[in-house]
């Protein structure tokens, strides 16, 4: 099945944010343009700060839809032998055994988890929310993050090895 010896595969997808940022970016970046091509259609120099302007949000709305794509191209698949993770860009397979190091960091948008192997490495997020005043907006990551983690840690055979100040280390004893 997939290639994979394991018959038993669990696959994972991370929760995705509404498209609304992604769409008020665009929006915003090709106001900004529009205006800058009236201005220049009418003869009349614009600002320095709207070229500027134009060239960040154009670059902001490029980085939030490359974002939301590969969080849609993103998922985790585990099998017995180890564990793969896709989003369109990065394609990593680690056997349990080459798992060298996870490092969790705490966000206010679910734990980061940065899964490390001898020469390949990749990186989730455990479930969290999006909240503006107290109301949440959306969820993000891994809806099973931590059951995941949890899985890496105990077929890895990590233990918990360091406490720093940003996050913690697991690593094989």
């Amino acid at each position: 099945m997939n290639g994979y010896p394991n018959q038993d595969i669990h696959e994972h997808r991370p929760e995705l944010l509404s498209r609304r940022g992604e769409a008020l970016a665009w929006g915003s970046a090709l106001l900004v343009v529009a205006a800058w091509i009236i201005l220049a259609v009418s003869g009349r120099r614009a600002p320095a700060a709207v070229p500027v302007l134009a060239v960040f949000l154009l670059l902001a709305a490029l980085g939030i839809s490359l974002s939301n794509w590969m969080d849609r191209q993103s998922r985790i698949l585990i099998d017995g032998e180890g564990i793969t993770f896709h989003n369109g860009l990065r394609h990593t397979r680690l056997a349990w055994h080459q798992i060298r190091q996870v490092q969790v960091f705490p966000s206010p948008w679910g734990r980061k988890v940065e899964v490390v192997g001898p020469d390949s490495h990749f990186s989730f997020r455990t479930m969290g929310e999006v909240k503006i005043q107290d109301q949440v907006k959306g969820r993000m990551g891994f809806k099973q993050g931590e059951a995941i983690l949890k899985v890496i840690l105990d077929r890895a055979h990590l233990k918990h090895i360091e406490h720093s100040g940003s996050g913690y280390y697991y690593a094989p004893e």
